[in-house]
């Protein structure tokens, strides 16, 4: 197969994925990303930027994204699209899984590594009303 054969056809899947109007990527940065699917995962992002919704979930920070995807200008462009109308939720504590096998788990591994997530975005428009219907501010 010829590269441009092989760039049409990710470019048809790109395609693909941008259409779905809900896109769950499941341990995003688990591992690390090779420079190309770096790039392919932001083409991705961008093509769905602000047209679908997406599903993110991740056991990593955001400062590590920069790591995994071994280009922190990547990362930081990714998360500029990914978090611009983002809910991030963080939820902590033990794995759901892993519950009945804790005795077999080292500490280290069972500690938890705090994530912070950015602060929450600055209402825009009116305040909400309240119940009399005067504005809270």
């Amino acid at each position: 197969m010829s590269q441009a054969e092989r760039e049409g056809r990710l470019a048809e899947k790109i395609r693909f994925y941008a259409r779905a109007s809900l896109l769950i990527v499941d341990e995003i940065v688990y591992l690390p990303i090779t420079t190309g699917g770096a790039n392919l995962f932001f083409q991705l992002v961008n093509a769905r930027y602000e047209k679908g919704a997406m599903i993110l979930t991740s056991n990593r920070g955001f400062a590590e994204w920069g790591e995994v995807f071994g280009d922190p200008v990547v990362a930081t462009a990714l998360l500029d699209q990914l978090l611009h109308h983002a809910v991030v939720i963080q939820i902590e504590g033990a794995s759901y899984r892993l519950r009945g096998h804790a005795d077999l788990i080292p500490e280290h591994v069972c500690a938890n590594a705090p994530i912070t997530p950015p602060p929450p975005p600055n209402r825009r428009g009116r305040p909400p009303k309240t119940k009399n219907g005067a504005t809270d501010h």
